[in-house]
């Protein structure tokens, strides 16, 4: 038997406020850097509500993009995010994205905002009823914001945004594929105006690893030579010791491992990946603990592509290999490559 539902909280009351004084407060409370730490206080008297009340008015649009970045450092919490669903936020952040006349600069902090409220780390995001009612609209404008953008920083508030959507719903991934967004994504990561960090090549090959589950996926990323591009981010390597950087690296190869594991279900694709040498990068970051950052999500991942690839191609893995990294129960390869010194191929 089924439980009652739960009778709806109340909307949150518009409080009284001159918000021609309290914005001048906006660029400075997120400048000062203080906006998380005090994400709390802000909530209580009703910082969300505010802000949005901003969004709200044509007078302020030169506000939108501050305020709206505030908002995202608010809801950090998910008392934050609980506060922008009783206010209709969703549907105001819906109409910046889809508004062609907003300027980019508040478009990006609005996906920077829709990135916030649907990441995974989040538990609440599951209430937002009114995302899903709005979702096809904030897609569709998040991959033309994907397509646009004018630099690096814009193109990873949007494809991070689209990439914790596919998470948050599957139906995003078949909105993402009619509106041509393998093309868009592909596209975008040989423009190092847009693409110019792990951190956005991380977001986009996320996204291609969450389409990848679908079949008619395969045809379009043939077309668009997508398996050359996972090849190329399997070799993607940080420019700094910054160990987030390494971090972001890791993830890149990790998930273009994935993508091309699934893909290769399809023999077209997988017949592809070997006369492009796929088997013999996956042996090397099987086997060189250097090349995948000592990583173990990266082997694993490499490990169960190299499989995918042998089963289809067997001839393609040579006898050595194949009795080391193919026949054995992947936790035994997976010991054998990750207690490896170095590769000796």
């Amino acid at each position: 038997m089924e439980e009652p539902h739960a009778a709806p909280e109340p909307r949150l009351p518009t409080p009284d406020i001159d918000i021609g004084r309290e914005s001048h407060y906006v660029t400075l409370l997120h400048r000062c850097g203080i906006v998380r730490f005090f994400s709390f206080p802000l909530l209580k008297e009703g910082a969300v509500v505010a802000l949005f009340k901003i969004c709200r008015q044509d007078r302020f649009r030169d506000l939108y993009a501050h305020s709206l970045r505030t908002v995202a450092s608010i809801c950090c919490v998910e008392d934050g995010i609980s506060q922008l669903d009783k206010v209709d936020g969703i549907l105001c952040l819906a109409d910046i994205l889809t508004d062609e006349s907003s300027v980019e600069a508040a478009r990006a902090e609005a996906a920077a905002v829709v990135a916030q409220i649907t990441s995974p780390h989040h538990t609440s995001t599951q209430h937002l009823a009114s995302f899903l009612e709005s979702m096809h609209d904030i897609v569709t404008a998040l991959i033309k914001l994907c397509e646009s953008a004018s630099c690096g920083e814009v193109f990873l508030l949007a494809s991070a945004a689209l990439a914790n959507i596919t998470f948050f719903d599957s139906m995003a991934c078949e909105i993402l594929l009619q509106l041509n967004a393998i093309h868009i994504l592909l596209q975008a990561c040989i423009d190092r105006q847009r693409v110019d960090t792990p951190y956005s090549k991380d977001q986009v090959v996320t996204i291609l690893a969450n389409l990848s589950v679908l079949e008619p996926c395969v045809p379009e990323v043939l077309q668009e030579q997508g398996v050359e591009r996972l090849l190329l981010l399997l070799g993607e390597k940080p420019s700094s010791p910054n160990p987030s950087e390494g971090a972001a690296c890791e993830r890149v190869q990790q998930k273009a491992a994935v993508t091309l594991a699934r893909l290769s279900r399809d023999p077209d694709v997988a017949q592809t990946a070997i006369q492009l040498k796929a088997v013999p990068r996956l042996i090397e970051l099987c086997r060189s603990p250097t090349e995948r950052n000592n990583s173990d999500s990266v082997l694993v991942a490499c490990l169960a592509a190299l499989r995918r690839l042998a089963a289809g191609c067997p001839d393609s893995i040579e006898a050595a290999d194949y009795q080391q990294l193919i026949k054995p129960r992947l936790v035994d390869s997976f010991l054998l490559c990750s207690n490896m010194e170095e590769s000796f191929v």
